[in-house]
């Protein structure tokens, strides 16, 4: 069995993640799965009504959550399945664990950004965000990522979806990952 490959997507919350993976599903020439927290989430996979009214607590849930979706990544792509990640790894802690996972495949990371300013209003009008997510991660996010590629999602997206596709099929090794697992 052939391993897939990643095209992991990385960048604050309100970043545009969601809306470049689409199109890059839809563009790209190889089958990909778009696979994203919000999925779960959205698609009743997390109980959020009893969490919403406080039956669970998130907090307990979370590490379980997060550690189990890590893990499920680096299955989904040994099994042969290509896959493009949208994620924010929130720690380093997170970012060594992708690392120790996905490292021996071929990942392709890229580092989505975005200025505060138009993170917080993007925040605004979606409204299906707590106030500060964009901003936390603005903060903190790209202190411990090294990438393949960066892109600034206030360019059009097709555009930054072009130049994804253009830099996966001449990308070079070691990879950002391979180069974080030696560190």
């Amino acid at each position: 069995m052939t391993a897939g490959k990643i095209i992991f997507l990385h960048g604050a919350s309100s970043s545009g993640k969601s809306t470049i993976a689409r199109r890059l599903q839809a563009a790209i020439e190889e089958p990909f799965w778009h696979i994203s927290i919000d999925h779960l989430r959205d698609s009743g996979v997390l109980p959020m009504d009893r969490i919403k009214r406080g039956e669970f607590d998130w907090q307990d849930l979370r590490q379980a959550f997060f550690e189990g979706y890590h893990r499920a990544l680096a299955v989904y792509v040994a099994a042969g399945n290509n896959l493009i990640i949208e994620h924010i790894i929130d720690t380093q802690e997170w970012m060594s664990l992708l690392v120790a996972l996905l490292s021996p495949f071929d990942v392709f990371f890229v580092g989505i950004h975005c200025p505060l300013d138009e993170l917080e209003r993007r925040e605004r009008q979606r409204k299906d965000r707590p106030a500060g997510d964009a901003r936390r991660d603005f903060e903190t996010i790209h202190r411990h990522a090294v990438y393949d590629f960066e892109i600034d999602s206030t360019l059009p997206p097709d555009d930054n979806v072009a130049a994804i596709i253009a830099t996966w099929k001449r990308r070079a090794r070691p990879s950002a990952f391979e180069r974080l697992a030696r560190a």
